[in-house]
């Protein structure tokens, strides 16, 4: 059932297969309008970014939620040169605490991913980035060696949005959908050893430096939603130690 669930939404959004009659221009021109609503130079070519918040976890095939962290955050050391669409790419630091208490732990230092359990294995966090390493893509996607694409445009939450389809040099293709009115980038899909990823980011405010930051992020898996994330804190381009994206677990 997943897998035909995973084809027909493949089928959908046109990720695989020729590409529709639609110019590869018109793509372009739509980006860079969702770039410059977003902020321009200051979003394409953040430093570092810091994000905390809450988040809410759904059980598998259940609207109830399974878990809340109330303390939700991500530290992201970033990659200039990105081409690879869906893998671990620069630094990064989640943590998930509830009451105090953590409820999990994963990080990526430049090249060992690791939780609060130990080191993953390669093939093991080659599949979780792959599964949750996306959006990032988007910054690099007017640089040499990327295509853009046309595909249907249809509504996320009551939003008219421009859909587009960045694929980058290692033929990752990725889903972006831009709103028509204001250019924010309100969707993101693609295709993960999960099942078919989606994302819709509402709820955005501009910081001083012109960054646009979305607060609200529903995250899906084949139609089900996994997660929301709601972000109250956001910093750009600060300093972050090095050793924080170092795994806790080796010195224990």
């Amino acid at each position: 059932m997943i897998r035909l669930l995973a084809m027909a939404l493949l089928a959908w959004c046109g990720c695989t297969g020729p590409a529709l009659a639609r110019s590869d221009d018109s793509a372009r021109v739509i980006l860079e309008q969702a770039v410059a609503a977003a902020g321009g130079e200051a979003w394409l070519n953040p430093s570092t970014l810091y994000l905390a918040g809450h988040a809410v976890f759904y059980a598998p095939d259940s609207a109830e939620p399974r878990s809340t962290a109330d303390d939700y955050r991500m530290w992201r050391a970033m990659n200039p040169d990105r081409t690879t669409a869906h893998g671990a790419d620069g630094k990064v630091r989640i943590t998930a605490k509830s009451g105090g208490k953590l409820l999990f732990e994963v990080g990526y230092d430049g090249a060992t991913t690791w939780t609060e359990k130990g080191v993953m294995p390669k093939d093991q966090a080659g599949a979780y980035w792959a599964s949750n390493f996306g959006f990032g893509i988007i910054r690099e996607a007017l640089g040499t060696g990327f295509k853009l694409e046309r595909a249907p445009d249809r509504d996320i939450a009551g939003h008219k949005v421009a859909l587009i389809r960045v694929i980058s040099p290692d033929g990752g293709t990725t889903l972006f959908g831009i709103d028509q009115q204001s250019h924010y980038i309100r969707y993101m899909g693609f295709v993960t050893p999960r099942g078919f990823h989606e994302r819709h980011y509402d709820d955005f405010i501009r910081l001083p430096s012109g960054w646009v930051q979305a607060r609200e992020v529903n995250l899906f898996y084949n139609g089900q939603k996994a997660n929301t994330v709601f972000w109250r804190e956001v910093r750009v381009g600060e300093p972050i130690d090095d050793t924080l994206f170092a795994s806790p677990a080796k010195d224990r």
